[in-house]
């Protein structure tokens, strides 16, 4: 079995007998390390001690006085972030169980590079033992967003802060051969270069074909049916469909705020214009392999998801809607 995403730090956690990840000191060291926390040169003592300190205890409690006393008001703010991160984690039994606490709460006052990287690492161990590079790169979406990159009769998502920019000119790696002249490079995922992902993994430059029919939507499709399947315990099927035709829309779950807004535009029975329809990315249909989880009011009837684009070309997936959007009568947390 080959390793990938080696710098989410998963091999610094444990696991319990269901397989769900423990958080372990050396885990928490990590994030010590961060550059925002490590303190620098002209640091204050507060803020230098209570490093030192935290480092060589880090489940050691720290006082709201601690933090108080570091004169740098950066600092401060960082490390507050980190010590409502770290009590999360160390408040429930398992990475996936303080993840499905956060997203049910409804109240999410992390920011979101902290969310990205618990969601990076549990992915990570859904994703565990997956022999198939475009579920892996389609699972990218998941923790880090996308930026659209039109070519030719193509749609491709290649990683934003990888291409960067408002206005991006990426080209493909057959036409930089070419001398055409850009501001980044594009290697696009093929079944030729499938096996140099796992070298690349953590480098988060291959771009994936998205065009409907393509590998694209059916590895997203199973990175989903995952990632339910490790969280929530609930087994189920997902297709990509080409279009939505004369489907009844009894459920719908938006996979980020755009698809959300078109989601409910749908679901009360508006048409869309073409410049919004544009937007959405692909359709998917959801189904149980057991319907006696579903709540009554869908019954039989599939779910549909959808994924759509921001009017700037990006695509920012939300999965915590994935765990909080099903209509499963009771979930229950990994643990």
């Amino acid at each position: 079995m080959r390793d990938f995403w080696i710098a989410c730090g998963h091999h610094l956690l444990d696991r319990n007998a269901n397989g769900a990840l423990v958080v372990t000191d050396e885990f928490l060291k990590a994030y010590l390390g961060r550059p925002e926390l490590m303190a620098p040169s002209d640091a204050c003592a507060a803020e230098r001690r209570l490093h030192h300190e935290v480092l060589a205890d880090p489940r050691r409690k720290v006082t709201a006085e601690e933090v108080a006393a570091i004169a740098d008001a950066d600092a401060r703010e960082n490390w507050q972030f980190v010590l409502a991160f770290r009590k999360l984690l160390l408040r429930e039994p398992t990475l996936e169980a303080a993840y499905l606490a956060l997203v049910r709460s409804g109240s999410i006052s992390l920011p979101p590079l902290f969310l990205n990287q618990l969601v990076h690492v549990i992915v990570r161990n859904a994703l565990d033992g997956c022999e198939d590079p475009f579920v892996l790169r389609a699972a990218e979406l998941f923790f880090r967003p996308q930026r659209i990159v039109p070519h030719e009769h193509s749609l491709l998502l290649s990683d934003e802060e990888i291409i960067g920019g408002p206005s991006p000119t990426p080209v493909l790696s057959l036409m930089s051969m070419l001398g055409a002249a850009t501001s980044a490079g594009v290697d696009v995922l093929s079944e030729e270069d499938a096996d140099s992902y796992w070298q690349r993994s953590d480098q988060f430059d291959l771009a994936l074909d998205f065009t409907g029919g393509a590998r694209g939507p059916a590895a997203l499709a199973e990175a989903m049916r995952r990632w339910i399947s490790h969280l929530l315990g609930v087994d189920v099927a997902i297709e990509p469909l080409t279009a939505l035709r004369d489907a009844k829309f009894t459920w719908y779950v938006g996979l980020d705020a755009e698809a959300t807004r078109i989601g409910d535009r749908l679901w009360h029975g508006e048409t869309l214009d073409d410049r919004t329809a544009s937007r959405v990315l692909a359709l998917f249909r959801l189904t149980f392999s057991d319907t006696r989880l579903v709540i009554d009011a869908v019954g039989h009837e599939p779910v549909y998801l959808i994924l759509a684009m921001t009017s700037e070309q990006l695509v920012r997936m939300k999965p915590q809607n994935l765990l909080t959007g099903l209509p499963i009568k009771h979930l229950e947390a990994a643990t």
